[in-house]
């Protein structure tokens, strides 16, 4: 697993760069996240994840979101977890992966995240707890503003 650290202690160096503290997310649990049991169908691998800095941003600090919430990280954190808390995890991953997207200006990668949260998310998905809705649909609104005019943010 020392490809996973040293990609993990990388990411963590990218989200300090927007103001965002990962510690405490290790190798083994990582991949046990990244492999483990899903609710749904994304077709997101590890090896996918570990080859894009963006996707390790997102997926670090989905991680860091569950253990604030007091989860273990195992292979089945996602399907025994409520999925008000899966979600919750995820819209804050997808703002912090959007900020660091936009903090390197690749105003392509926040756009094509953009269209698939909304497609995947918004439009699309079956255990978004409507009670989340809003929160993905703010987001989706507030960056799609940040994209169109870069020099707000």
């Amino acid at each position: 697993m020392p490809e996973i650290d040293a990609k993990i202690r990388k990411t963590r160096r990218a989200l300090k760069q927007i103001g965002y503290e990962a510690e405490n997310v290790y190798a083994k649990e990582f991949h046990d996240y990244m492999t483990g049991e899903i609710f749904s169908e994304d077709p997101t691998t590890l090896s996918d994840v570990l080859g894009n800095d963006y996707l390790m941003v997102h997926e670090l600090a989905e991680m860091r979101e569950l253990k604030k919430m007091g989860k273990i990280i195992d292979r089945r954190v996602i399907v025994d977890s409520p999925k008000t808390v899966i979600y919750e995890a995820h819209f804050a991953a997808m703002e912090l992966e959007l900020r660091y997207a936009l903090h390197r200006k690749d105003y392509y990668w926040a756009k094509l995240r953009l269209r698939q949260h909304e497609e995947s998310v918004l439009d699309d998905d079956p255990n978004l707890p409507e009670a989340l809705r809003s929160r993905g649909e703010v987001i989706y609104a507030e960056f799609l503003k940040l994209t169109k005019n870069p020099l707000n943010h």
